[in-house]
C-alpha cells in the first residue's frame, strides 16, 4: 500500500480541520477546584461534580485537563492508592458513557491519554476484565435494562418517542435502546464487575447533560436529560445507586439544574479559549 503524500498529510492536519487535541489551560486546576469547593458548599457529593467535570472535559477533547481533574479529585480526600484507583475507575466509566453523546473516536483518544498518564501503581490495581459482553443468556436482560432506563428518563413520553425515532429510521430506536441505554448507559449488574466504576442513575443523567451542553447545538436533548435527572429523583430510581450521593434532590431542582449548566459552561469556556496543538503530559 502506498504511503500518504506530504500534500495529503498537510491537508489532514490543516488548522481549519482542527486536527489536534486542546491543551489544558494554565488555570484549569483552579476551575476544577472552584467547582469542587462550590459543590461542597451546596452539599453536592463528589460523584456528581466529578461526573459533570469529566463529561464536559471529555467533550472538549482536552486530555491534559482530564489528568488535572484527576489530580484535583484525589486531593479532595486522603490520597490513598485505593481512593485514586476508585477515582480513576469512575472517571474512565464516565468517559465510556460519553460514547453515547460524543461518539467513539474522542472517547478512545481521551481514555488512551488518561491510561498513559496514570502511574503503574494505580494501573496495576485497575480492573482489566470486561463487563458488557453480550451473550445469548444476557441479551434480553440488556434490552430490559435499556427500556427501564429509557422509561425512567422519558416517562409518559417514552413510547411516543420510540415511535418517532422509528419513523426517522426503523433501526434508530433499536440501536439506541440496545446499544446505548441497555449496554452502555445503564450500569451492568454488580456480578462480574470486579472493581469497575459504577456511575449510577443520577450521575449518568448528569453525564448526559454535561456532554450535550458542552457539545452545543443540541438544546432539545439537554432539556430531555434535565427532565431525566428530575425524573430519576421523582421515580426513586436514584435509590438503586451504589453511592447515594449527596445533594441529588437539590440537583433535580431548578436551582440545581442551573448550577450544573453554569459549571459545565465554566469548564467549556476555560478549555475553548485555549490554543490547540500541544501534546499531553507524560505519565507520572
Amino acid at each position: 500500500m502506498s504511503k500518504l503524500s506530504p500534500a495529503l498529510r498537510t491537508l489532514i492536519n490543516a488548522p481549519h480541520a482542527r486536527p489536534n487535541i486542546i491543551p489544558a489551560p494554565s488555570h484549569i486546576r483552579s476551575v476544577y477546584e472552584d467547582i469542587a469547593r462550590d459543590a461542597a458548599r451546596k452539599n453536592v457529593g463528589r460523584p456528581s461534580w466529578l461526573a459533570l467535570a469529566t463529561a464536559a472535559t471529555m467533550t472538549m477533547n482536552s486530555p491534559e485537563s482530564l489528568t488535572a481533574l484527576f489530580e484535583v479529585a484525589t486531593e479532595q480526600s486522603p490520597s490513598s492508592v485505593k481512593d485514586k484507583v476508585n477515582t480513576a475507575e469512575f472517571m474512565r466509566e464516565v468517559g465510556l458513557k460519553c460514547i453515547s453523546f460524543n461518539g467513539i473516536p474522542r472517547t478512545i483518544n481521551l481514555l488512551n491519554y488518561f491510561h498513559d498518564f496514570l502511574p503503574d501503581q494505580i494501573l496495576s490495581q485497575m480492573t482489566t476484565s470486561s463487563s458488557r459482553t453480550p451473550t445469548s443468556s444476557n441479551i434480553e436482560q440488556i434490552r430490559a435494562r435499556g427500556l427501564a432506563l429509557w422509561s425512567s428518563i422519558y416517562a409518559e413520553l417514552d413510547k411516543r418517542l420510540l415511535d418517532k425515532l422509528a419513523a426517522s429510521h426503523p433501526d434508530l430506536p433499536v440501536h439506541i435502546i440496545n446499544s446505548h441505554y441497555g449496554a452502555l448507559l445503564n450500569d451492568p449488574p454488580l456480578e462480574g464487575r470486579a472493581g469497575l466504576g459504577r456511575v449510577g442513575r443520577m450521575a449518568t443523567s448528569i453525564v448526559a447533560i454535561a456532554a450535550l451542553r458542552a457539545q452545543g447545538g443540541v438544546a432539545p436533548q439537554v432539556i430531555s436529560h434535565l427532565f431525566g435527572l428530575r425524573k430519576g429523583w421523582v421515580d426513586g430510581t436514584w435509590k438503586g445507586d451504589l453511592q447515594r450521593t449527596k445533594g441529588v434532590e437539590w440537583l433535580a431542582s431548578d436551582e440545581g439544574n442551573i448550577w450544573v449548566l453554569d459549571r459545565v459552561d465554566q469548564v467549556v469556556k476555560a478549555i475553548r479559549d485555549t490554543p490547540s496543538g500541544s501534546q499531553p503530559r507524560p505519565r507520572l
